[in-house]
Protein backbone atom coordinates (compact mmCIF):
# COMPACT_ATOMS: atom_id res chain seq x y z
CA UNK A 1 0.00 0.00 0.00
CA UNK A 2 3.24 2.55 0.31
CA UNK A 3 4.45 1.76 -2.48
CA UNK A 4 1.19 2.79 -3.98
CA UNK A 5 0.81 5.82 -2.29
CA UNK A 6 4.64 6.94 -3.35
CA UNK A 7 3.38 5.87 -7.28
CA UNK A 8 0.66 7.83 -7.05
CA UNK A 9 2.45 10.66 -5.79
CA UNK A 10 4.83 10.91 -8.58
CA UNK A 11 2.44 11.03 -11.44
CA UNK A 12 3.90 14.21 -13.01
CA UNK A 13 7.54 12.40 -12.55
CA UNK A 14 5.69 9.70 -14.57
CA UNK A 15 4.31 11.46 -17.57
CA UNK A 16 7.47 13.98 -17.36
CA UNK A 17 8.70 12.48 -21.33
CA UNK A 18 5.75 13.94 -22.57
CA UNK A 19 7.02 17.71 -21.93
CA UNK A 20 4.93 20.35 -20.85
CA UNK A 21 3.69 21.93 -24.05
CA UNK A 22 3.26 19.57 -26.81
CA UNK A 23 0.71 18.96 -29.51
CA UNK A 24 -1.73 16.89 -26.87
CA UNK A 25 -1.23 19.84 -24.77
CA UNK A 26 -2.20 22.52 -26.66
CA UNK A 27 -4.54 20.82 -28.53
CA UNK A 28 -6.62 20.19 -24.81
CA UNK A 29 -5.69 23.55 -23.64
CA UNK A 30 -7.22 25.39 -26.46
CA UNK A 31 -10.49 23.18 -26.97
CA UNK A 32 -11.31 23.80 -23.48
CA UNK A 33 -10.83 27.17 -23.26
CA UNK A 34 -13.22 26.76 -26.16
CA UNK A 35 -15.84 25.20 -25.07
CA UNK A 36 -16.08 27.43 -21.63
CA UNK A 37 -16.75 30.11 -24.51
CA UNK A 38 -20.75 29.66 -24.38
CA UNK A 39 -20.62 30.12 -20.60
CA UNK A 40 -19.56 33.90 -21.30
CA UNK A 41 -23.04 33.82 -23.41
CA UNK A 42 -25.39 32.69 -20.40
CA UNK A 43 -24.15 34.08 -17.18
CA UNK A 44 -25.12 37.26 -19.01
CA UNK A 45 -27.62 37.36 -21.60
CA UNK A 46 -30.55 37.97 -19.45
CA UNK A 47 -29.01 42.00 -19.54
CA UNK A 48 -30.59 42.10 -22.48
CA UNK A 49 -33.50 39.01 -22.35
CA UNK A 50 -34.96 40.94 -18.78
CA UNK A 51 -34.40 44.83 -19.90
CA UNK A 52 -37.06 46.78 -19.35
CA UNK A 53 -37.72 48.89 -22.19
CA UNK A 54 -39.95 52.49 -22.24
CA UNK A 55 -43.35 51.51 -21.83
CA UNK A 56 -46.59 52.73 -21.24
CA UNK A 57 -50.19 52.32 -21.48
CA UNK A 58 -51.57 51.25 -25.37
CA UNK A 59 -54.84 53.37 -26.52
CA UNK A 60 -56.50 51.88 -28.70
CA UNK A 61 -57.53 54.16 -31.94
CA UNK A 62 -60.31 55.43 -30.99
CA UNK A 63 -62.21 59.08 -31.50
CA UNK A 64 -59.86 61.27 -29.77
CA UNK A 65 -58.65 65.07 -30.67
CA UNK A 66 -54.55 65.30 -30.80
CA UNK A 67 -54.35 67.46 -27.78
CA UNK A 68 -56.20 64.61 -25.54
CA UNK A 69 -53.94 61.70 -27.21
CA UNK A 70 -50.97 63.39 -26.22
CA UNK A 71 -52.27 64.56 -22.52
CA UNK A 72 -54.20 60.51 -21.82
CA UNK A 73 -51.11 59.07 -19.84
CA UNK A 74 -50.23 61.04 -16.46
CA UNK A 75 -47.16 62.70 -15.62
CA UNK A 76 -45.58 61.54 -12.46
CA UNK A 77 -42.10 62.89 -11.19
CA UNK A 78 -39.27 60.85 -10.63
CA UNK A 79 -36.31 61.36 -9.30
CA UNK A 80 -37.58 65.25 -9.42
CA UNK A 81 -37.70 64.88 -13.31
CA UNK A 82 -41.10 64.74 -15.21
CA UNK A 83 -42.00 61.43 -16.45
CA UNK A 84 -45.06 59.32 -18.64
CA UNK A 85 -46.23 57.23 -16.23
CA UNK A 86 -45.65 53.74 -17.21
CA UNK A 87 -48.90 51.98 -15.35
CA UNK A 88 -51.41 54.20 -15.33
CA UNK A 89 -54.03 56.05 -17.60
CA UNK A 90 -56.60 58.54 -17.44
CA UNK A 91 -60.10 56.78 -17.91
CA UNK A 92 -60.74 55.87 -21.17
CA UNK A 93 -64.40 56.18 -21.30
CA UNK A 94 -64.20 59.70 -19.28
CA UNK A 95 -61.55 61.00 -21.97
CA UNK A 96 -63.52 59.69 -25.09
CA UNK A 97 -66.26 61.85 -23.29
CA UNK A 98 -64.77 65.04 -22.77
CA UNK A 99 -63.11 65.04 -26.33
CA UNK A 100 -66.37 64.42 -27.90
CA UNK A 101 -67.76 67.83 -26.07
CA UNK A 102 -64.71 69.74 -27.63
CA UNK A 103 -63.49 70.31 -23.87
CA UNK A 104 -59.71 71.22 -24.03
CA UNK A 105 -57.06 69.52 -21.74
CA UNK A 106 -55.07 72.31 -19.48
CA UNK A 107 -57.48 74.74 -20.02
CA UNK A 108 -61.07 73.95 -19.57
CA UNK A 109 -60.39 70.60 -17.77
CA UNK A 110 -57.73 70.33 -14.60
CA UNK A 111 -56.37 66.46 -15.65
CA UNK A 112 -55.56 66.35 -11.76
CA UNK A 113 -58.91 66.10 -10.96
CA UNK A 114 -59.79 63.06 -13.86
CA UNK A 115 -60.04 59.54 -12.64
CA UNK A 116 -56.97 57.28 -13.70
CA UNK A 117 -56.91 53.59 -14.84
CA UNK A 118 -54.75 50.84 -15.08
CA UNK A 119 -52.90 49.41 -18.38
CA UNK A 120 -56.25 47.10 -19.08
CA UNK A 121 -55.46 47.27 -22.64
CA UNK A 122 -52.06 46.55 -22.33
CA UNK A 123 -49.06 48.89 -23.31
CA UNK A 124 -46.91 50.31 -25.33
CA UNK A 125 -43.00 49.86 -25.82
CA UNK A 126 -40.46 51.98 -27.36
CA UNK A 127 -38.65 49.73 -29.77
CA UNK A 128 -35.48 52.21 -30.17
CA UNK A 129 -33.00 49.62 -28.28
CA UNK A 130 -35.20 46.69 -28.56
CA UNK A 131 -37.21 45.09 -31.07
CA UNK A 132 -38.82 42.79 -28.05
CA UNK A 133 -37.57 41.32 -24.86
CA UNK A 134 -39.53 38.56 -22.44
CA UNK A 135 -40.93 41.46 -20.51
CA UNK A 136 -42.34 42.89 -23.75
CA UNK A 137 -43.16 39.45 -24.83
CA UNK A 138 -44.67 38.61 -21.32
CA UNK A 139 -46.05 41.77 -20.17
CA UNK A 140 -43.81 41.83 -16.81
CA UNK A 141 -44.28 45.39 -15.89
CA UNK A 142 -45.81 47.35 -13.36
CA UNK A 143 -48.33 44.65 -11.09
CA UNK A 144 -45.95 41.87 -13.30
CA UNK A 145 -42.76 43.38 -12.17
CA UNK A 146 -41.46 41.36 -9.67
CA UNK A 147 -41.40 38.48 -12.12
CA UNK A 148 -38.45 40.48 -14.13
CA UNK A 149 -35.83 40.25 -11.31
CA UNK A 150 -37.52 36.92 -10.01
CA UNK A 151 -36.10 35.15 -13.85
CA UNK A 152 -32.50 35.98 -12.99
CA UNK A 153 -33.08 34.68 -9.45
CA UNK A 154 -34.74 31.60 -11.36
CA UNK A 155 -31.57 31.06 -13.42
CA UNK A 156 -28.72 31.46 -10.71
CA UNK A 157 -30.90 28.91 -8.30
CA UNK A 158 -30.56 26.89 -11.28
CA UNK A 159 -26.56 27.58 -11.31
CA UNK A 160 -26.05 26.89 -7.59
CA UNK A 161 -27.84 23.26 -8.08
CA UNK A 162 -26.34 22.25 -11.02
CA UNK A 163 -22.86 23.12 -9.20
CA UNK A 164 -23.49 20.87 -6.32
CA UNK A 165 -24.30 17.72 -8.36
CA UNK A 166 -22.48 17.86 -11.25
CA UNK A 167 -19.42 17.85 -8.90
CA UNK A 168 -20.44 14.50 -7.27
CA UNK A 169 -21.48 13.34 -10.79
CA UNK A 170 -18.02 13.73 -12.77
CA UNK A 171 -15.92 12.61 -9.78
CA UNK A 172 -18.39 9.39 -9.44
CA UNK A 173 -18.41 9.08 -13.55
CA UNK A 174 -15.72 11.07 -14.89
CA UNK A 175 -14.89 14.20 -15.97
CA UNK A 176 -15.29 13.88 -19.94
CA UNK A 177 -19.04 12.82 -19.51
CA UNK A 178 -20.42 15.75 -17.59
CA UNK A 179 -18.74 18.03 -19.69
CA UNK A 180 -20.74 17.18 -22.49
CA UNK A 181 -23.89 16.61 -20.79
CA UNK A 182 -23.52 20.09 -19.19
CA UNK A 183 -22.53 21.37 -22.87
CA UNK A 184 -25.47 19.99 -24.70
CA UNK A 185 -27.55 20.94 -21.34
CA UNK A 186 -26.80 24.45 -22.64
CA UNK A 187 -27.34 24.17 -25.43
CA UNK A 188 -30.20 22.38 -25.78
CA UNK A 189 -32.66 24.40 -23.55
CA UNK A 190 -31.11 28.06 -24.34
CA UNK A 191 -32.28 26.21 -27.76
CA UNK A 192 -35.56 25.55 -26.44
CA UNK A 193 -36.34 28.88 -24.86
CA UNK A 194 -37.22 30.45 -27.73
CA UNK A 195 -40.48 28.27 -28.51
CA UNK A 196 -41.74 29.62 -24.92
CA UNK A 197 -45.25 29.82 -24.69
CA UNK A 198 -45.67 31.57 -20.85
CA UNK A 199 -43.30 33.11 -18.67
CA UNK A 200 -43.82 29.69 -16.68
CA UNK A 201 -42.22 28.00 -19.52
CA UNK A 202 -39.21 30.30 -19.61
CA UNK A 203 -38.39 30.02 -16.33
CA UNK A 204 -38.52 26.67 -15.60
CA UNK A 205 -36.35 25.94 -19.31
CA UNK A 206 -33.99 28.64 -17.79
CA UNK A 207 -33.62 26.70 -14.87
CA UNK A 208 -32.52 23.97 -16.59
CA UNK A 209 -30.49 25.86 -18.42
CA UNK A 210 -28.64 26.92 -15.60
CA UNK A 211 -27.92 23.34 -14.49
CA UNK A 212 -25.37 23.16 -16.73
CA UNK A 213 -24.22 27.06 -16.88
CA UNK A 214 -21.47 27.02 -14.44
CA UNK A 215 -21.15 23.10 -14.20
CA UNK A 216 -19.74 23.05 -18.20
CA UNK A 217 -17.04 25.77 -16.51
CA UNK A 218 -16.27 23.62 -13.83
CA UNK A 219 -15.89 20.52 -15.41
CA UNK A 220 -13.73 21.74 -17.94
CA UNK A 221 -11.58 23.41 -15.12
CA UNK A 222 -10.91 20.21 -13.38
CA UNK A 223 -10.54 17.83 -16.45
CA UNK A 224 -7.59 20.49 -18.02
CA UNK A 225 -5.99 20.99 -14.34
CA UNK A 226 -5.79 17.13 -14.69
CA UNK A 227 -4.66 16.27 -17.99
CA UNK A 228 -1.90 19.32 -18.18
CA UNK A 229 1.68 19.59 -15.67
CA UNK A 230 3.88 22.46 -14.45
CA UNK A 231 3.01 25.88 -15.31
CA UNK A 232 0.83 25.17 -18.28
CA UNK A 233 -1.40 23.79 -16.08
CA UNK A 234 -1.26 27.25 -14.09
CA UNK A 235 -1.61 29.19 -17.47
CA UNK A 236 -5.08 27.07 -17.86
CA UNK A 237 -6.61 27.49 -15.00
CA UNK A 238 -6.26 30.94 -14.20
CA UNK A 239 -6.09 33.21 -16.84
CA UNK A 240 -6.72 30.03 -20.00
CA UNK A 241 -10.43 29.30 -18.65
CA UNK A 242 -11.26 32.72 -17.43
CA UNK A 243 -9.91 34.38 -21.03
CA UNK A 244 -12.26 32.10 -22.76
CA UNK A 245 -15.59 33.31 -20.59
CA UNK A 246 -14.68 36.60 -21.08
CA UNK A 247 -14.22 36.31 -24.77
CA UNK A 248 -17.78 34.71 -24.73
CA UNK A 249 -18.62 37.83 -22.67
CA UNK A 250 -17.30 40.62 -24.80
CA UNK A 251 -19.04 38.48 -27.80
CA UNK A 252 -22.51 39.05 -26.22
CA UNK A 253 -23.28 42.51 -26.18
CA UNK A 254 -21.73 42.44 -30.22
CA UNK A 255 -24.43 39.94 -30.89
CA UNK A 256 -27.29 41.26 -29.53
CA UNK A 257 -26.32 44.53 -30.59
CA UNK A 258 -27.25 42.58 -34.04
CA UNK A 259 -29.93 41.23 -33.07
CA UNK A 260 -32.42 42.97 -31.02
CA UNK A 261 -35.09 40.60 -30.84
CA UNK A 262 -35.29 37.75 -27.90
CA UNK A 263 -36.14 35.04 -30.15
CA UNK A 264 -33.38 35.67 -32.14
CA UNK A 265 -30.54 36.39 -29.59
CA UNK A 266 -31.64 33.12 -28.14
CA UNK A 267 -31.37 31.15 -30.98
CA UNK A 268 -27.71 32.42 -31.97
CA UNK A 269 -26.31 32.05 -28.62
CA UNK A 270 -27.58 27.77 -29.06
CA UNK A 271 -25.69 27.24 -32.59
CA UNK A 272 -22.34 27.63 -31.26
CA UNK A 273 -22.98 24.40 -29.36
CA UNK A 274 -23.00 22.21 -31.90
CA UNK A 275 -19.80 22.99 -33.01
CA UNK A 276 -18.46 21.45 -30.00
CA UNK A 277 -19.50 17.79 -31.16
CA UNK A 278 -16.74 16.40 -32.64
CA UNK A 279 -14.43 17.59 -29.59
CA UNK A 280 -16.00 14.04 -27.74
CA UNK A 281 -13.34 12.29 -30.74
CA UNK A 282 -10.25 14.89 -29.56
CA UNK A 283 -10.77 15.36 -25.57
CA UNK A 284 -9.37 12.45 -23.32
CA UNK A 285 -11.03 11.81 -20.20
CA UNK A 286 -8.43 12.35 -17.15
CA UNK A 287 -5.79 9.97 -16.40
CA UNK A 288 -5.84 11.08 -12.81
CA UNK A 289 -9.09 10.04 -12.78
CA UNK A 290 -8.95 6.69 -14.30
CA UNK A 291 -6.26 5.85 -11.87
CA UNK A 292 -8.16 6.33 -9.11
CA UNK A 293 -11.11 4.19 -10.18
CA UNK A 294 -8.59 1.56 -11.06
CA UNK A 295 -8.57 1.81 -14.69
CA UNK A 296 -5.28 1.96 -15.26
CA UNK A 297 -4.85 0.18 -18.74
CA UNK A 298 -7.08 3.17 -19.88
CA UNK A 299 -5.34 5.51 -18.45
CA UNK A 300 -2.02 4.64 -20.13
CA UNK A 301 -3.80 4.25 -23.75
CA UNK A 302 -4.62 7.44 -23.08
CA UNK A 303 -0.77 8.86 -22.36
CA UNK A 304 0.76 6.84 -24.99
CA UNK A 305 -1.79 8.31 -27.58
CA UNK A 306 -0.68 11.75 -26.03
CA UNK A 307 3.12 10.45 -26.87
CA UNK A 308 2.55 9.81 -30.32
CA UNK A 309 0.71 13.49 -30.61
CA UNK A 310 3.79 14.85 -29.57
CA UNK A 311 6.37 12.72 -31.24
CA UNK A 312 7.65 11.14 -28.34
CA UNK A 313 8.97 7.95 -27.09
CA UNK A 314 6.85 6.59 -24.23
CA UNK A 315 8.46 3.79 -22.27
CA UNK A 316 7.55 0.10 -21.92
CA UNK A 317 5.76 0.47 -18.97
CA UNK A 318 4.02 3.97 -17.58
CA UNK A 319 2.46 3.93 -14.44
CA UNK A 320 4.85 1.61 -12.97
CA UNK A 321 3.15 -0.49 -9.54
CA UNK A 322 0.31 -0.05 -10.41
CA UNK A 323 -2.12 -2.72 -10.71
CA UNK A 324 -5.98 -3.21 -11.13
CA UNK A 325 -6.04 -4.63 -8.16
CA UNK A 326 -3.61 -2.54 -6.13
CA UNK A 327 -5.67 0.77 -7.18
CA UNK A 328 -9.19 -0.64 -6.73
CA UNK A 329 -8.28 -2.07 -2.93
CA UNK A 330 -7.04 1.77 -2.52
CA UNK A 331 -10.11 3.50 -4.46
CA UNK A 332 -11.02 6.27 -2.10
CA UNK A 333 -15.12 7.50 -1.98
CA UNK A 334 -15.85 10.57 -3.48
CA UNK A 335 -18.80 11.89 -1.40
CA UNK A 336 -19.15 15.25 -0.29
CA UNK A 337 -19.41 13.97 3.32
CA UNK A 338 -16.09 12.95 2.40
CA UNK A 339 -15.10 16.85 2.63
CA UNK A 340 -16.33 16.76 6.14
CA UNK A 341 -15.08 13.38 7.69
CA UNK A 342 -11.68 15.40 8.49
CA UNK A 343 -11.26 18.10 10.57
CA UNK A 344 -8.43 19.59 9.03
CA UNK A 345 -10.53 19.25 5.09
CA UNK A 346 -13.21 20.39 7.11
CA UNK A 347 -11.75 23.71 7.93
CA UNK A 348 -10.57 24.00 4.97
CA UNK A 349 -13.45 23.33 3.15
CA UNK A 350 -15.54 26.07 5.36
CA UNK A 351 -12.61 28.87 4.59
CA UNK A 352 -12.83 28.01 0.96
CA UNK A 353 -16.42 28.21 0.45
CA UNK A 354 -16.34 32.05 2.81
CA UNK A 355 -13.82 32.96 0.20
CA UNK A 356 -15.76 31.89 -2.88
CA UNK A 357 -19.01 33.32 -1.47
CA UNK A 358 -17.67 36.72 -0.78
CA UNK A 359 -15.40 36.96 -4.26
CA UNK A 360 -18.46 36.21 -5.99
CA UNK A 361 -20.82 38.50 -4.18
CA UNK A 362 -18.31 41.26 -4.60
CA UNK A 363 -18.03 40.28 -8.41
CA UNK A 364 -21.61 40.19 -9.18
CA UNK A 365 -22.86 43.49 -7.07
CA UNK A 366 -20.05 45.49 -8.79
CA UNK A 367 -20.93 43.81 -12.57
CA UNK A 368 -24.20 44.95 -12.18
CA UNK A 369 -23.33 48.25 -11.07
CA UNK A 370 -20.82 48.63 -13.32
CA UNK A 371 -23.60 47.61 -16.28
CA UNK A 372 -25.17 51.06 -15.75
CA UNK A 373 -21.48 53.16 -16.57
CA UNK A 374 -23.16 54.01 -20.27
CA UNK A 375 -26.93 54.92 -21.53
CA UNK A 376 -26.27 52.56 -23.96
CA UNK A 377 -26.83 48.54 -22.45
CA UNK A 378 -24.49 47.20 -25.24
CA UNK A 379 -21.60 49.68 -24.40
CA UNK A 380 -22.28 49.23 -20.58
CA UNK A 381 -21.68 45.46 -21.23
CA UNK A 382 -18.79 45.55 -23.39
CA UNK A 383 -17.21 47.67 -20.88
CA UNK A 384 -17.76 45.73 -18.43
CA UNK A 385 -16.43 42.79 -20.34
CA UNK A 386 -13.41 43.97 -21.35
CA UNK A 387 -12.38 45.57 -17.49
CA UNK A 388 -11.83 41.54 -16.87
CA UNK A 389 -9.29 40.48 -19.32
CA UNK A 390 -6.22 42.41 -16.92
CA UNK A 391 -7.91 41.30 -14.07
CA UNK A 392 -7.62 37.33 -15.68
CA UNK A 393 -3.89 38.64 -16.48
CA UNK A 394 -2.94 39.60 -13.32
CA UNK A 395 -4.49 35.90 -11.86
CA UNK A 396 -2.16 33.88 -14.42
CA UNK A 397 0.84 36.32 -12.57
CA UNK A 398 0.04 35.56 -9.21
CA UNK A 399 -0.20 32.39 -9.52
CA UNK A 400 3.04 31.75 -11.57
CA UNK A 401 5.19 34.14 -9.07
CA UNK A 402 3.30 34.50 -5.71
CA UNK A 403 1.98 32.43 -2.95
CA UNK A 404 -1.85 31.40 -3.24
CA UNK A 405 -2.83 32.91 0.63
CA UNK A 406 -0.52 35.94 -0.09
CA UNK A 407 -2.74 36.08 -3.14
CA UNK A 408 -6.33 35.60 -2.04
CA UNK A 409 -5.74 37.55 1.20
CA UNK A 410 -4.10 40.56 -1.11
CA UNK A 411 -7.53 41.11 -3.35
CA UNK A 412 -9.97 40.99 -0.85
CA UNK A 413 -7.60 43.46 0.85
CA UNK A 414 -7.27 45.65 -2.37
CA UNK A 415 -11.07 44.87 -2.98
CA UNK A 416 -12.59 46.32 0.07
CA UNK A 417 -10.42 49.52 0.57
CA UNK A 418 -11.44 51.24 -2.37
CA UNK A 419 -15.15 50.50 -1.36
CA UNK A 420 -14.48 51.95 1.75
CA UNK A 421 -13.18 55.29 -0.12
CA UNK A 422 -16.08 55.33 -1.89
CA UNK A 423 -18.20 56.74 0.77
CA UNK A 424 -15.05 59.81 0.93
CA UNK A 425 -15.98 60.66 -1.96
CA UNK A 426 -17.47 64.14 -3.27
CA UNK A 427 -20.79 63.53 -5.19
CA UNK A 428 -19.95 66.21 -8.13
CA UNK A 429 -16.42 63.48 -8.79
CA UNK A 430 -18.60 60.75 -10.38
CA UNK A 431 -15.43 59.66 -12.23
CA UNK A 432 -13.43 59.75 -9.32
CA UNK A 433 -16.36 56.95 -7.80
CA UNK A 434 -16.41 54.79 -10.63
CA UNK A 435 -12.30 54.64 -10.50
CA UNK A 436 -12.49 52.98 -7.74
CA UNK A 437 -15.54 50.65 -8.02
CA UNK A 438 -13.68 49.42 -11.19
CA UNK A 439 -10.63 48.43 -9.14
CA UNK A 440 -12.81 46.88 -6.76
CA UNK A 441 -14.50 45.03 -9.64
CA UNK A 442 -10.55 44.44 -10.69
CA UNK A 443 -9.45 42.88 -7.29
CA UNK A 444 -12.69 40.79 -6.46
CA UNK A 445 -12.45 39.43 -10.36
CA UNK A 446 -9.10 38.54 -10.17
CA UNK A 447 -9.86 36.79 -6.71
CA UNK A 448 -12.18 34.60 -8.36
CA UNK A 449 -10.35 33.10 -11.06
CA UNK A 450 -7.44 32.32 -8.51
CA UNK A 451 -10.15 30.76 -6.44
CA UNK A 452 -11.03 28.52 -9.46
CA UNK A 453 -6.84 27.26 -9.74
CA UNK A 454 -6.46 27.05 -6.14
CA UNK A 455 -9.44 25.06 -5.09
CA UNK A 456 -8.32 22.26 -7.52
CA UNK A 457 -4.85 22.34 -6.25
CA UNK A 458 -6.13 21.61 -2.35
CA UNK A 459 -8.48 18.41 -2.90
CA UNK A 460 -7.40 14.92 -4.20
CA UNK A 461 -8.34 13.42 -7.58
CA UNK A 462 -11.11 11.43 -5.77
CA UNK A 463 -12.72 14.74 -4.69
CA UNK A 464 -11.26 17.22 -6.72
CA UNK A 465 -14.54 18.06 -8.90
CA UNK A 466 -16.56 17.50 -5.84
CA UNK A 467 -15.00 20.21 -3.80
CA UNK A 468 -15.07 22.23 -6.69
CA UNK A 469 -18.81 22.00 -7.46
CA UNK A 470 -19.37 22.26 -3.88
CA UNK A 471 -17.24 25.86 -2.95
CA UNK A 472 -18.86 27.21 -6.81
CA UNK A 473 -22.46 25.94 -5.27
CA UNK A 474 -22.04 27.99 -2.08
CA UNK A 475 -20.19 30.97 -4.31
CA UNK A 476 -23.62 31.00 -6.60
CA UNK A 477 -25.64 32.04 -3.31
CA UNK A 478 -23.90 35.54 -3.51
CA UNK A 479 -25.11 35.95 -7.12
CA UNK A 480 -28.28 35.17 -5.91
CA UNK A 481 -28.82 37.24 -3.09
CA UNK A 482 -26.53 40.43 -5.35
CA UNK A 483 -30.49 42.02 -5.96
CA UNK A 484 -30.97 42.02 -2.70
CA UNK A 485 -27.90 43.47 -1.37
CA UNK A 486 -27.92 46.18 -4.11
CA UNK A 487 -31.61 47.29 -2.81
CA UNK A 488 -30.10 48.21 0.28
CA UNK A 489 -28.98 51.39 -1.18
CA UNK A 490 -32.20 52.57 -1.06
CA UNK A 491 -31.99 53.04 2.55
CA UNK A 492 -28.42 54.63 2.41
CA UNK A 493 -26.24 54.74 -0.72
CA UNK A 494 -22.90 53.16 0.78
CA UNK A 495 -24.38 50.64 2.79
CA UNK A 496 -23.77 47.59 -0.22
CA UNK A 497 -20.58 49.23 -0.77
CA UNK A 498 -19.90 49.11 3.33
CA UNK A 499 -21.07 45.70 3.33
CA UNK A 500 -19.29 44.04 1.00
CA UNK A 501 -16.04 45.44 1.84
CA UNK A 502 -16.51 44.49 5.50
CA UNK A 503 -17.28 41.06 4.47
CA UNK A 504 -13.95 40.97 2.23
CA UNK A 505 -11.54 42.32 5.34
CA UNK A 506 -13.36 39.56 7.92
CA UNK A 507 -12.62 36.91 4.86
CA UNK A 508 -9.02 38.50 4.41
CA UNK A 509 -8.30 36.99 7.84
CA UNK A 510 -9.93 33.57 7.52
CA UNK A 511 -7.68 33.13 4.38
CA UNK A 512 -4.85 32.91 6.31
CA UNK A 513 -5.78 29.92 7.89
CA UNK A 514 -5.80 28.05 4.44
CA UNK A 515 -2.81 25.43 3.80
CA UNK A 516 -0.38 26.58 0.59
CA UNK A 517 -0.17 24.56 -2.78
CA UNK A 518 2.17 27.04 -4.19
CA UNK A 519 5.18 25.18 -6.20
CA UNK A 520 3.40 21.72 -4.99
CA UNK A 521 2.27 18.56 -7.04
CA UNK A 522 -1.53 17.68 -6.97
CA UNK A 523 -2.38 15.56 -4.17
CA UNK A 524 -3.82 12.37 -5.13
CA UNK A 525 -5.27 10.86 -2.34
CA UNK A 526 -6.72 12.05 0.79
CA UNK A 527 -4.00 11.40 3.28
CA UNK A 528 -1.70 13.49 0.79
CA UNK A 529 -4.34 15.82 1.38
CA UNK A 530 -4.56 15.42 4.60
CA UNK A 531 -0.30 15.83 5.54
CA UNK A 532 -0.48 18.87 3.48
CA UNK A 533 -2.67 20.47 5.82
CA UNK A 534 -1.33 19.44 8.98
CA UNK A 535 2.24 20.06 9.44
CA UNK A 536 4.91 19.40 12.16
CA UNK A 537 5.24 22.63 14.43
CA UNK A 538 8.70 23.19 15.60
CA UNK A 539 7.64 25.45 18.51
CA UNK A 540 6.48 23.13 20.73
CA UNK A 541 8.56 20.18 22.22
CA UNK A 542 7.17 17.30 23.91
CA UNK A 543 9.75 15.06 26.03
CA UNK A 544 7.28 13.13 27.96
CA UNK A 545 5.79 11.34 24.85
CA UNK A 546 6.80 10.04 21.98
CA UNK A 547 3.83 10.89 19.69
CA UNK A 548 4.24 13.68 17.32
CA UNK A 549 2.30 17.38 18.40
CA UNK A 550 0.38 17.91 14.38
CA UNK A 551 -1.10 21.06 14.46
CA UNK A 552 -2.86 23.26 11.37
CA UNK A 553 -0.91 24.93 9.17
CA UNK A 554 -1.56 28.10 10.59
CA UNK A 555 1.64 27.26 12.90
CA UNK A 556 3.60 27.65 9.89
CA UNK A 557 3.34 31.47 10.15
CA UNK A 558 4.60 31.67 14.00
CA UNK A 559 7.73 33.33 14.57
CA UNK A 560 9.43 29.86 15.87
Amino acid sequence: MEEDHSTMKDYEEMVVFLDHWGCFQKTVFFLLCASIIPNGFGAFNLIFLTDVPDHHCFVPDINLTGEWRKSIIPVTVLNGKPKLSKCRRYRLDVVQNLSVQGYIPGRDINLTDLEQESCVDGWRYSKDIYLSTIVTEFDLVCSEQWKQPFTSTVFFVGVLFGSFFSGQLSDRYGRKPILFATMAAQTLFTFAQVFSTSWIVFVFLLFLNGLGQISNFVAALVLGAEVLTGNVRVLYSSMGTCLGFAVGYMLLPVVAYFLRDWKSLLMALSVPGLAYIPLWWLLPESPRWLLSQGRVEEAEAIIRKAARWNKVQAPRVIFENYSVKETKAYKEPNSMLDLLRHSSIRTTTFILCLVSFTMTTGYYSLSFNTAQLHDDPYISCFISAVVEVPAYISSWIALRYLPRRLSVTSTLILGSVPLFMIQLVPQNLFGLSLALEMVGKYAFTTGASLMFAYTTELYPTSLRNTATGTTTTVSRTGSCITPFLLSLGTYFNHLPYITIGTLAVATAFAALLLPESFKQPLPETIQQMHEREMIRCPCINRTKTSVPVVLPVICDNLPC
